[in-house]
C-alpha cells in the first residue's frame, strides 16, 4: 500500500496538480480503496465524452449553470455552439456539459465512499435468465428470477450465480430491494443529488436549471456509477465467496488428513531392539495406554517363543487389530516375528504395518511425552509414538523440527459438513491460485499437527 501511495503522489506531482490538501488526504488514506478514489480524477484515462466536451469548450457552460441559480440552461447553451466540434444545437452543448459534470461527480472520493457503503448495506443482486437460454441453462433455473441482499448471499450461491453468468445462462444486475427499485426517481439518484448538493429538483414544477441538474444526477448514477459499482461489488462478492468456500474446503480437508485412516482400532505398537529387547505398548481406540511389555526374542536371550506368547496374550486380552512396527534397528526381524505370531494364532485378526520412527527419540525424551504418558518412562513413550499412519498426509513436515506423524488412531475433531449438495461449493469457479496456496499451507504442517478431542484420563500432545 505504501508503494502504491508513493506512485500516486508521484503521478499527480508530475501532472503539477498536487496541492497540499490533496497530498495530506493521500497520506492520511487508510485503505487502498480510499487511495484509488482520491486518485481517480488524476488517473490517466482514455479519451472520454467529458474530455471531448472540454476540448469543445463546454466546461465553462457547466460551471455557469452550477453557479447561476436562476439560469436558463438552454439560453446559456446558445452561447457555446461550436460548429468545428459539431456542437450545432443547444441540446448538444447541454449534453456535453452534462457529461463533464457527471464525470466530475463520479470522481469525488467522498461521494464514491458514501455510495459504496450505501450500496453494500442496501443493494440486492438480481438474476434473470438470459434471452433464449431457458433450455440450455436449465440447471440454473432456481435463479431465472431471483434477487437477494448482497450481505445475505451465501458463498455457494454467489459462485453459482457467477458461474451461470459466465456460461451465458444468467444476466446479473445490481439494484435495491424490489419496492425501492420501482420508485421514481430511484433512491440512488436521490442519494447522488444529496451528496453533490447542487440543488437538483425532481418535482414536476422545478425550474429549468434544477430540472436539468436532476437529469445530471440521473445520468451520473445510471452511466457513471451504476456500472462501476456493479463490477466492483460483484467482484467483492466473488472475493469473499472464494475465501469462505476455500475456508470450508480447507477445514474439511484438514479433518480428512488428520482423521484415523484405518478407523478407531486398538493398536499394538512395537519399538524394535536387539540387546535392549522389543518394547511393546497397547493403545485403545481413544489413544489411552492399556498395557506395556518388553520381550527379548533376539540376542542375547533368544526368547522367541516367550515373545510370541506375550504378544498373543496382549492381542487377545485387548482385542488388538493392528500391529505397528517401527522401522529402526531389527525392524525386519521384528516384522518376521509378528508374521510368525499370525501363523501361530490365525484366529487373531491382526494386520501388521511398518511405520517411520522419525522423531521418536526426540518425542520420547520431550516434556510433551512425559505429560502425555506420565509414569511410563522414555521407552514406553517411544513405543506409543508408533501409532501408525497407514497413509501419509500430503506435503512434508518442517525441516527444522521432528517429523511427527498423525496421532493414530485417535479421531481428530471434525466440523459438521456444511457443503451438502449446495451448488457452488464443489470448488468450481474458485481462484486456482488462492486454493493452491491454502492447500499448501494446510498440507505442509498436516504431518506434524493434530487437534484431537480430549479423552478422559489422557492428555494428547498438540504439535504445530
Amino acid at each position: 500500500m505504501q508503494s502504491r501511495r508513493h506512485a500516486i503522489l508521484e503521478s499527480i506531482r508530475q501532472q503539477e496538480k498536487l496541492t497540499p490538501e490533496l497530498e495530506q488526504a493521500i497520506l492520511a488514506a487508510d485503505t487502498k480503496q480510499r487511495l484509488e478514489d482520491l486518485y481517480a480524477p488524476y488517473k490517466p484515462k482514455r479519451r472520454t465524452r467529458a474530455q471531448i466536451a472540454r476540448e469543445a469548450g463546454l466546461e465553462p457552460l457547466a460551471d455557469a449553470i452550477l453557479a447561476q441559480k436562476d439560469a436558463d440552461p438552454v439560453a446559456l447553451a446558445e452561447g457555446y455552439l461550436n460548429a468545428e466540434a459539431k456542437i450545432d444545437t443547444a441540446k448538444a452543448a447541454l449534453d456535453g456539459a452534462r457529461d463533464i459534470l457527471a464525470e466530475r461527480f463520479a470522481e469525488q472520493a467522498d461521494l464514491l465512499e458514501a455510495m459504496r457503503d450505501y450500496l453494500w448495506k442496501s443493494a440486492h443482486l438480481y438474476s434473470k435468465v438470459a434471452e433464449g437460454k431457458e433450455q440450455e441453462g436449465d440447471k440454473f433455473r432456481d435463479w431465472f428470477d431471483f434477487n437477494e441482499a448482497l450481505r445475505q448471499l451465501p458463498s455457494h450461491r454467489v459462485l453459482a450465480l457467477l458461474r451461470g453468468r459466465q456460461q451465458g445462462a444468467l444476466d446479473l444486475r445490481l439494484g435495491l430491494n424490489p419496492e425501492q427499485d420501482a420508485l421514481l426517481p430511484n433512491p440512488c439518484v436521490l442519494k447522488v443529488a444529496e451528496l453533490t448538493d447542487i440543488g437538483a429538483d425532481f418535482s414536476a414544477d422545478a425550474s429549468p436549471r434544477d430540472h436539468w441538474l436532476a437529469e445530471v444526477c440521473r445520468w451520473t448514477w445510471r452511466v457513471k456509477l451504476l456500472t462501476a459499482f456493479e463490477s466492483e461489488l460483484i467482484g467483492r462478492l466473488r472475493e469473499e465467496a472464494e475465501q469462505e468456500s476455500t475456508r470450508v474446503f480447507a477445514a474439511n480437508l484438514r479433518d480428512l488428513l488428520l482423521a484415523a485412516p484405518a478407523g478407531n482400532k486398538a493398536v499394538l505398537g512395537l519399538d524394535p531392539g536387539i540387546r535392549t529387547g522389543v518394547k511393546a505398548a497397547v493403545i485403545d481406540a481413544t489413544g489411552k495406554v492399556l498395557d506395556t511389555a518388553t520381550v527379548y526374542p533376539f540376542e542375547p536371550r533368544r526368547d522367541r517363543e516367550g515373545a510370541i506368547r506375550t504378544r498373543a496374550g496382549l492381542a487377545t486380552r485387548y482385542q488388538v487389530e493392528l500391529v505397528a512396527i517401527g522401522n529402526g534397528t531389527a525392524s525386519r526381524e521384528t516384522e518376521k516375528l509378528v508374521a510368525d505370531l499370525q501363523s501361530a494364532f490365525p484366529q487373531l485378526p491382526l494386520t501388521r504395518v511398518v511405520v517411520s520412527e522419525a522423531g521418536a527419540s526426540v518425542y520420547s525424551a520431550s516434556e510433551l511425552a512425559a505429560q502425555e504418558f506420565p509414569g511410563y518412562g522414555r521407552q514406553p513413550a517411544r513405543c506409543c509414538f508408533h501409532r501408525p499412519p497407514p497413509a501419509r498426509p500430503t506435503g512434508r513436515a518442517g525441516q527444522d523440527r521432528p517429523q511427527i506423524h498423525w496421532c493414530w488412531p485417535i479421531p481428530a475433531r471434525r466440523e459438521p459438513a456444511r457443503t451438502g449438495s449446495q451448488p457452488g461449493r464443489r470448488g468450481r469457479g474458485l481462484c486456482e491460485r488462492r486454493g493452491c496456496r491454502r492447500q499448501h499451507r494446510l498440507c505442509s504442517p498436516a504431518g506434524a499437527r493434530f487437534r484431537p478431542e480430549q479423552h478422559a484420563g489422557q492428555k494428547h500432545r498438540h504439535l504445530a
